[in-house]
């Protein structure tokens, strides 16, 4: 379950409705009726205050993160008010969610994130009462109360605040400095939403080991601490290599230095990065004036993935080597002073990218976050060409470093047509423009900013830019196997969405539709299809699992969304023979109408008399869903009671498989739509009143 940040309505009305089922599914289980504030307030957090805003997806840290944080800061218990059962009410969704096939299959199994709701369940009632870990609003609405506030009258609230600015209501001091010195650091609650990223293919671990084995810095990593060994050897005063050991490790590790009569060994780059690599990496370390090999390293040394990947973490690390001092000398490159922001940016643009970004593209994207984060405008023309040929020279020296890792890749050739489509960095100083499919988020956040006016220099920049893309090759760079699998880790670990083809091969077939829909581009979307329906069976075995799903998803929308995710990712013509197919039984008839006429594949005019009646109830169901009961009550009211009558009362006698729902509008008939219509009826009257009340005689 997914929702953009934007799809407020749509949000609200799920949570209302998914509220109602895991209150419904605690009785009939037995477990007693769960707090619905508790399970709308962990779909809340899940929505607005993590990065994937992904509903069903639920780790152990989130569990934690829930009940020991987000609930302190945000659900306010006022004096006498009792403590709500937060560890239950959020048991009770995610067995619900499990049940339901509403679990995605990418988090924790229940098991473990019901050992962390037990886990949790002992601090929550200290953490709700910790005033440090309180929200502002909730601080001072719990302190208003606590003085005889009524909270909910306005009035007296503002008598409140006003007293509080004179200074005269007293309150806890320390608690407030604490919350204020984290509300400057984080922020309210909530996180801001990271677009997920496309489906990548990746070969198996083996394979992704195979490769980090044939990377020479690799070897040169592990030559030189096996060079310093356990007894360890001498530096010089300053901490560097001896001249003498430098000249050896140059040629045992083929840096690649040139060769010549180095004074020290900061004269050889190449070598020291190596050497300062190591030491970041914790392969190596300085003591009492010698380097040693780290011992606790030796794993790691032998496993050239995991030695790989602890290289790559280290390069966020290198500023300094890689941008700082030379000879003595501190470079003042922009790239420096952003290196730690640019450079997780420019290597998420990568990611994902169905085709390598051309050189030229890139750099202007990088230019513009200099310019947003510097006032480069305080130079001449000539000192901003200046700082940002430094930039590039050092982001281009970045860029040699991770080729060398095998991190990424270059080579010479013709810029995607998609990237000539793209405006210009230089005239984009906007909301993200709409970009070509499959173009990742991160290439959108580098071209954000604000509007401007029309400008003729940065019109002229993005013809030059153009035409540099179209006239002739430019450097292309991509992210390698390596690079896709490092950036993917630092993805997860963000808490965001980054899938990968072939990771639901056993995932339950509610999970890997429910996946599918949400995450996947038709593409990606049929290569996992194939390999889940590779590994149930076959075919016919696997394809009985996933309508099985589908007729047991818990609302129509999302039964409607699974078929419809079925049906596109399904080779050639099967698809659409599916749906047709479908039209005959007596469950899933409903939701293959739905997508069939949705999809222009079955027109209106073309249903049976049965068929339409059916269409009149899932069209019902679904907007109850979708827009929630105040709305739904408008829309089938917007032609009059009467024909909202007829419509529910075809809808009820249709023979829909979705006796639950049915109920549901049938309640809707007897009481909010009889009591809505009855008060449009009122209202309508009396409107009609005011249009023919009878003018007054007009004075001569």
């Amino acid at each position: 379950m997914f929702f953009e940040p934007d799809d407020e309505e749509e949000f609200a009305a799920a949570c209302e409705q998914l509220a109602r089922r895991v209150a419904d599914w605690g009785c009939t289980q037995g477990g007693g009726e769960a707090d619905p504030i508790v399970v709308e307030s962990a779909l809340e957090y899940r929505h607005r205050g993590t990065a994937d805003g992904r509903l069903g997806l639920w780790q152990a840290r989130h569990v934690e993160e829930f009940l020991l944080d987000w609930l302190p800061r945000t659900l306010t218990r006022l004096p006498g008010e009792p403590l709500v059962d937060a560890p239950r009410g959020l048991r009770a969704l995610l067995r619900c969610m499990d049940a339901m096939g509403l679990a995605d299959p990418r988090g924790d199994v229940l098991d473990v994130v019901e050992r962390a709701i037990d886990a949790a369940a002992g601090e929550f009632e200290a953490a709700m009462a910790d005033r440090t870990r309180w929200g502002l609003a909730k601080f001072w609405a719990t302190t208003a109360a606590e003085q005889g506030v009524d909270v909910r009258d306005q009035a007296a609230m503002m008598r409140f605040t006003e007293r509080v600015r004179r200074d005269e209501v007293p309150y806890d001091r320390d608690a407030l400095d604490v919350i204020m010195a984290r509300h400057r650091r984080t922020g309210p609650p909530g996180s801001e939403r990271a677009e997920p990223q496309l489906p990548v293919v990746l070969p198996g671990e083996d394979g992704l080991r195979a490769q980090a084995a044939e990377v020479p810095l690799l070897r040169q990593l592990t030559g030189l601490a096996g060079w310093a060994g356990p007894e360890g050897r001498q530096l010089t005063k300053t901490g560097r290599l001896l001249i003498a050991d430098a000249r050896e490790l140059v040629a045992t590790l083929e840096t690649g230095d040139r060769p010549g009569s180095p004074r020290t060994s900061a004269e050889l780059p190449r070598l020291n990065l190596i050497f300062e690599w190591a030491k970041k990496a914790r392969l190596i370390r300085v003591a009492k004036g010698r380097v040693y090999a780290v011992a606790k390293a030796r794993p790691l040394l032998a496993d050239p993935l995991a030695l790989w990947q602890r290289a790559f973490e280290t390069v966020f690390e290198l500023r300094e080597p890689l941008l700082g001092d030379v000879d003595g000398y501190r470079r003042t490159s922009l790239l420096y002073d952003v290196y730690e922001d640019v450079l997780p940016d420019v290597l998420n643009t990568f990611y994902s990218l169905p085709y390598p970004i051309p050189w030229p593209r890139l750099r202007d994207s990088v230019h513009l976050a200099y310019r947003m984060s510097f006032d480069l405008t305080q130079g001449t023309a000539a000192q901003q060409r200046g700082w940002l040929l430094s930039a590039d020279h050092d982001l281009r020296h970045v860029l040699d470093v991770l080729e060398r890792l095998g991190a990424i890749s270059r080579e010479q050739g013709m810029a995607d047509p998609a990237f000539l489509a793209l405006p210009s960095p230089e005239t984009t100083l906007g909301p993200a423009p709409q970009l070509p499919a499959g173009m990742p988020p991160e290439f959108a956040e580098l071209l954000g900013g604000l509007p401007s006016a029309p400008d003729p220099q940065a019109d002229a920049s993005a013809k030059r830019l153009r035409s540099e893309l179209a006239d002739r090759p430019v450097e292309l760079i991509r992210l390698t196997d390596l690079g896709t699998h490092a950036v993917r880790q630092r993805l997860l670990a963000e808490g965001r969405s980054a899938p990968l083809v072939g990771e639901l091969a056993h995932a339950p077939a509610a999970g890997l539709l429910g996946v599918l829909a949400e995450h996947y581009d038709p593409d990606s979307a049929r290569a996992e299809l194939a390999a889940w329906t590779t590994a149930h069976g076959g075919c016919e075995t696997a394809h009985g699992q996933l309508l099985q799903a589908v007729r047991q998803a818990p609302f129509r929308t999302r039964a409607a969304a699974l078929l419809d995710t079925l049906a596109t990712a399904l080779p050639g013509g099967d698809g659409e023979k599916l749906l047709g197919s479908l039209r005959a039984d007596p469950e899933l008839a409903p939701t293959a109408l739905s997508v069939l006429t949705a999809c222009d594949i079955l027109a209106p005019d073309e249903l049976t008399e049965a068929e339409a009646h059916l269409m009149v109830a899932e069209s019902l169901l679904q907007l109850l869903e979708t827009n929630g009961e105040d709305a739904f009550l408008d829309a089938v009211l917007s032609g009059g009671r009467s024909q909202a009558e007829d419509v529910i009362r075809a809808a009820l006698t249709s023979g829909h498989p979705d006796h639950i729902g049915l109920e549901q509008l049938r309640r809707f008939a007897q009481g909010p739509l009889r009591a809505k219509s009855a008060q449009l009826g009122r209202l309508n009257a009396a409107r009609a009143r005011g249009r023919t009340k009878p003018k007054g005689r007009r004075r001569r």
